[in-house]
């Protein structure tokens, strides 16, 4: 950091501590915009971030996500890259933000969108969605949360799982399915079978731990660990599904939806396993409208995996040779 900026950094932090905000703002704004029409990027990062942080860190939201959303657009017009340095200075005003200060989403908004014009990932950088996540599961708003986890790194099936859970402790002992479906299927819809299986693990060990009265029942094999839960027919499918879905078998697959046909036809999970279907066991989807497979698509910015990086072609998901054996679902409740 230049000696000017720091000049220009401690005028302005005296007028934080004494209480006059607004200009401040205004003076960190104007010099900064000089720098810009100069493309003396450099000095305009430095002065943005750092100005946007002494306002956040003074409870003044607004203020410091104005010269957020400023500073992702001079990242944008330095084509920076989503390298270490740049991330790690994003990340750190975003924690920085006053907790559900509402212009924290547009801030974020504009993050994803620039991590994704620069970077390799189509949907935006998984470790950005990864803490981005978190911090929304830390503030409760859940679905935002949820948004970002599905497409973080091979961290966020943790934090994805533990919000879940958390989400269904206050809910009806019934509901578990519903909750650890909202992290199976949308890293299922993504192609991300480890992050689902992960995800699942997690929540049903939670769940196990602290109902010992469920009656758990455990079927291991050399191959995988099903865990049966007599009063939770739902949550023997998901990881019935998953199963087959390492096992590559259509007809498990097609058994499965058969034998619990009456209990998912009250869960909803109708076009998010019409999806899954075709995914990973090659069954067609009718010529129709899918809304959940819109929502994704919508999602991850036009479907794409966000795994891949751009210059490849997005990866379809194969299927894997059936095991000699397969388990007759309609034995599991």
């Amino acid at each position: 950091m230049s000696a000017k900026i720091q000049k220009v950094l401690a005028r302005q932090q005296a007028k934080i501590e004494e209480g006059d905000y607004y200009e401040a703002h205004q003076q960190l704004r104007t010099i900064a915009n000089r720098n810009v029409k100069s493309k003396d990027w450099d000095s305009a990062v430095e002065l943005l971030s750092s100005g946007a942080s002494m306002l956040l860190k003074a409870g003044q939201g607004g203020s410091g996500a104005d010269l957020c959303v400023y500073l992702i657009e001079v990242y944008n017009k330095a084509e920076l890259k989503p390298d270490v340095a740049n991330k790690a200075r994003l990340l750190s005003l975003l924690r920085a933000f006053p907790p559900n200060e509402p212009a924290k989403k547009k801030f974020v908004g504009g993050v994803v969108e620039w991590s994704s014009k620069y970077g390799e990932f189509p949907a935006g950088d998984p470790e950005l969605h990864h803490v981005i996540g978190t911090i929304f599961a830390e503030e409760g708003e859940s679905y935002d949360a949820e948004r970002h986890l599905t497409l973080g790194t091979s961290d966020s099936a943790q934090a994805f799982a533990n919000m879940e859970y958390e989400w269904y402790s206050s809910d009806e002992p019934s509901t578990a399915p519903s909750y650890a479906a909202r992290a199976v299927l949308p890293y299922l819809l993504i192609g991300n079978t480890r992050a689902a299986n992960k995800a699942l693990l997690l929540f049903t060990s939670k769940l196990a731990s602290s109902h010992p009265g469920l009656g758990v029942q455990s079927i291991s094999s050399s191959a995988s660990d099903i865990r049966i839960y007599p009063s939770l027919p739902l949550l023997n499918f998901l990881g019935l599904l998953l199963l087959a879905i390492q096992r590559g078998g259509a007809d498990l697959f097609k058994q499965l939806k058969v034998h619990y046909a009456s209990h998912l036809k009250e869960a909803g999970w109708d076009e998010a396993l019409a999806q899954i279907g075709e995914m990973y066991f090659g069954i067609k989807i009718p010529s129709q409208s899918n809304p959940m497979f819109d929502m994704m698509s919508n999602m991850l910015m036009g479907g794409n995996n966000p795994f891949a990086a751009k210059k490849k072609e997005p990866r379809s998901v194969g299927a894997a040779s059936p095991a000699p054996s397969t388990p007759s679902a309609p034995a599991l409740d």
